[in-house]
């Protein structure tokens, strides 16, 4: 079998592995299909870039490093260079906090928000395609399973630490 073409549907194919390792499996498979695809739609940024400019326009304000690197779930070196080639090519802002002047702001710049308005409209098209044929009811079970394995993360990193 081509693992390249494993999907759910084929668990089948896999009767001793447990659910759970499954999934995990086709979603680490899936999230590094999804960023080589991605990658390929901008030509100026990367998806990873991207990314962070997505967490960037949902907070309500300007977040320090710390708090954009929670919100994408990776490590505070990793956000910050990203943020540094963001920065580089003009899509963003990073400046001292008003009342912590050793703390770092970063926001969108209007070269940015420009980026994001020009690519908006593709990027919902492409959403609705890779969402296509899933309903409300399905997405709210991923959902429900991904926010699970998170919080048994987060635990796991407590204990650990």
């Amino acid at each position: 079998m081509n693992y390249n073409d494993i999907s759910a549907n084929q668990f089948v194919a896999f009767p001793d592995m447990p659910p759970g390792q499954f999934l995990l499996g086709i979603l680490s498979a899936f999230d590094n299909r999804f960023q080589a695809v991605a990658d390929g739609f901008f030509k100026e940024i990367t998806w990873k870039q991207f990314f962070a400019i997505i967490c960037l326009r949902i907070l309500p304000s300007p977040p320090t490093i710390n708090e954009l690197s929670e919100l994408m779930g990776s490590s505070h070196q990793n956000v910050k260079q990203i943020l540094l080639k963001l920065e580089k090519k003009g899509f963003i802002e990073i400046f001292p906090d008003e009342k912590d002047r050793r703390k770092q702001r970063i926001r969108i710049s209007k070269q940015g928000g420009k980026f994001c308005e020009e690519h908006d409209p593709e990027s919902v098209r492409l959403m609705g395609l890779l969402f296509r044929g899933i309903s409300d009811k399905e997405f709210e079970t991923a959902i429900g399973v991904i926010g699970k394995m998170e919080q048994n993360l987060k635990e796991m990193q407590n204990t650990e630490t």
